[in-house]
């Protein structure tokens, strides 16, 4: 299928998600907002498909949204971005963003939503709506706040800062940082690790820590207990203890 500003290639069990715009720093339509909702979807249900990977092709990840655009759409329309901008969050496979020179604007929202964050030491984060009159709007505010505290968000956020890749490790905002050079090999690493490990449980285990990393403690507790219970009955579960008495390597198949 062809979409407005990405690609999407799958390969050995990996779906490599690419922003491509030459020429406007992969700049990022609304129509493309609206089609990552239904890709991360597909891919989600794609049992070929054990891993994602979102990154930008070139010199930079993206430089965030396509501004005048916004103009055009009705306020209502605009006040529902963040479902789409949340597809890698409600995906059921790994998402890993890999990162690399901006990370701006809703391109910082799309890579909060996903699972995993590699970044380039050459990546710059930021949120720049501040300037142009404006507030991240696709989920910003909130994933941010929630990763490094309230008063931390405010400073990014309320100053429109640029915040470089060692800072982004130190705030928690990303996972590993390399040299740009050695950016996809992290991520291969990261890939393969992940391959390894048992797809449902990888799967339940996002599911309840999106769920419940707000809510009161007593439910989060329950709907881990759930979870924990369920994943019990699987083959997976079962083939893992089998492996790990008999000291041989587990053959996972998500079941």
């Amino acid at each position: 299928m062809t979409y407005d500003g990405f690609g999407v290639e799958i390969a050995e069990g990996i779906a490599t998600v690419t922003l491509d715009v030459p020429g406007k720093f992969n700049r990022i339509s609304m129509d493309a907002r609206e089609q990552f909702a239904r890709v991360f979807d597909e891919l989600g249900g794609d049992d070929a498909v054990r891993a994602i990977v979102l990154g930008g092709a070139g010199e930079t990840f993206t430089a965030g949204g396509d501004i005048g655009m916004f103009l055009e759409r009705t306020p209502a329309e605009l006040s529902r971005l963040a479902w789409n901008v949340a597809a890698p969050e409600r995906c059921p496979k790994p998402v890993v963003a890999a990162l690399h020179g901006y990370v701006f604007g809703v391109g910082l929202e799309l890579a909060l939503a996903c699972d995993f964050r590699l970044a380039a030491d050459s990546a710059q984060l930021a949120f720049p709506e501040v300037r142009l009159g404006m507030i991240p709007g696709s989920g910003g505010t909130q994933r941010l706040a929630r990763l490094i505290g309230l008063g931390r968000a405010k400073d990014v956020i309320m100053r429109g800062r640029r915040i470089g890749a060692e800072e982004a490790l130190a705030l928690g905002l990303v996972t590993e940082v390399v040299a740009p050079d050695a950016l996809g090999a992290a991520v291969r690493r990261l890939l393969d690790e992940l391959a390894e490990l048992p797809p449902l449980a990888l799967a339940v285990a996002k599911r309840v820590l999106n769920t419940v990393y707000d809510a009161p403690l007593q439910a989060g507790l329950e709907i881990e207990g759930f979870a924990y219970g369920m994943l019990r009955s699987t083959d997976d579960f079962r083939e893992g203890v089998e492996a790990f008495g008999e000291k041989r390597k587990p053959k996972f198949e998500g079941r």
